[in-house]
């Protein structure tokens, strides 16, 4: 399954992490156009952050992910035309999804039209969860041991809660639980 990416869930690091984690995973193929990362890195420079070399590593590593929707007409209409070139990023490149935080910018009505759905990372990452639970307690697991490698003291359940992953929070204690029982 192909999703494109939105910039709202490449930053932050730790819903990346998780999200390119699933697709190293091969649980499904990351799509992004150059405006996306564009923004990204604007993004990540207002909060004091480079990512010039994150993007420059994600190209090498999924050099099939990035699309240029050149000449995609949709016949759609967005709350925000802004957001257009994700909805043309993910036609041209043939996916299914948009996995975006900002659900109101891609209104299912009008997404559907034309194809698509957008889903919230939260959702998404459940979504993965049912379907691969073992891959997605190995990309939490790295996750949380690159954190604590930096000098964090989170644990699994506050580093969701800030990832505005509640549910899949949710999903990963219910397994714990089910593992330690």
């Amino acid at each position: 399954m192909k999703a494109v990416l939105d910039a709202c869930v490449l930053y932050p690091a730790i819903l990346r992490e998780l999200l390119i984690g699933a697709a190293r995973e091969n649980l499904f193929q990351p799509v992004w156009a150059p405006r996306i990362l564009e923004e990204w890195r604007r993004t990540a420079e207002r909060h004091g952050h480079s990512v010039d070399a994150d993007i420059t590593l994600l190209k090498q590593e999924f050099p099939q992910a990035l699309t240029e929707p050149v000449g995609v007409v949709l016949g759609v209409d967005l709350p925000d035309p802004a957001d257009l070139h994700v909805a043309e990023a993910a036609v041209a490149a043939g996916a299914a999804r948009i996995v975006t935080a900002n659900l109101r910018d891609f209104p299912q009505r009008r997404l559907s039209s034309i194809g698509l759905r957008a889903t919230h990372p939260d959702e998404f990452l459940r979504d993965l969860c049912r379907q691969h639970p073992q891959a997605l307690r190995r990309i939490v697991d790295q996750a949380l041991a690159r954190a604590r490698a930096a000098g964090s003291s989170l644990d699994q359940r506050t580093m969701l809660r800030l990832a505005r992953l509640p549910r899949f929070g949710k999903a990963m204690l219910r397994m714990d639980a089910q593992d330690a029982g």
